[in-house]
């Protein structure tokens, strides 16, 4: 089993430990929807858009082939519409991705 970094800074209740496997994983907490537009009309739960954007919560230490991750806990990344899947752990949402569904580091 692949090791994880944490930040003491980061607090969940879940303990979430990604394996690596073939590539490295990441897990994001997803960033809340947009509530309203920059015009500031409210966007109803029916028309919100999936975020893809998030925040690192755990990452794999290190693939089969021996490469280690580019993103690190704590990191702001912006990700594919349809990456990942889709967790709930006590209430909150995450998204278990591997680290090439990531675009940017924001």
């Amino acid at each position: 089993m692949a090791k994880v970094h944490t930040k003491a800074s980061v607090q969940t209740k879940a303990s979430i430990k990604p394996v690596a496997g073939s590539q490295n994983r990441v897990v994001v907490e997803a960033s809340a929807a947009e509530e309203k537009t920059k015009g500031g009309i409210i966007i109803p739960d029916t028309a919100k858009e999936k975020p893809q954007r998030g925040k690192v919560i755990a990452v794999s230490d290190i693939d089969e082939k021996g490469n280690k991750p580019s993103v690190k806990v704590g990191d702001t990344v912006l990700y594919g519409k349809y990456a990942g899947t889709e967790v709930q752990l006590e209430g909150k949402d995450y998204l278990i991705m591997r680290e090439t569904d990531i675009f940017a580091i924001v």
